[in-house]
């Protein structure tokens, strides 16, 4: 795949869940977008936690380590380089040490992804055991 077939496919999605790594607390507006966009992706919930795990944590809690980083808001430009040049690179060995050490890269925000996949739950009509 190629870098704008992956921008086409994805960049959507990885700008609409980028602020579940800024410094404050998605709001309700946040979490409508995030929403909205998941339902035109029509991706499975073990879908979704493998791009939040895979895709964009490794390259999101980059952000949150360092220092200089955005936390108000994110350059979308410089930002989907960065998700790009990654996800280019997210194969073989990549890939999976990224799958094993996806625990830590998804620490920081995990109590937001598990809120984000509560509510399309919900607005999917699923239960938490289906």
């Amino acid at each position: 795949m190629n870098a704008q077939a992956l921008v086409d496919e994805r960049g959507e999605l990885w700008l609409a869940l980028a602020p579940l790594w800024l410094d404050r607390e998605p709001s309700e507006r946040d979490f409508a977008r995030m929403i909205e966009v998941i339902k035109r992706h029509e991706l499975s919930l073990n879908e979704l936690e493998w791009i939040f795990r895979l895709e964009l944590a490794p390259v999101m809690a980059r952000n949150q380590l360092s220092i200089a980083g955005s936390w108000r808001e994110f350059d979308e430009y410089a930002l989907m380089k960065r998700l790009v040049a990654h996800n280019l690179r997210l194969k073989g060995w990549r890939r999976k040490s990224w799958a094993l050490f996806s625990g830590l890269t998804t620490m920081m925000t995990r109590h937001r992804w598990n809120e984000l996949i509560a509510r399309v739950m919900m607005e999917r009509g699923e239960s938490p055991d289906t």
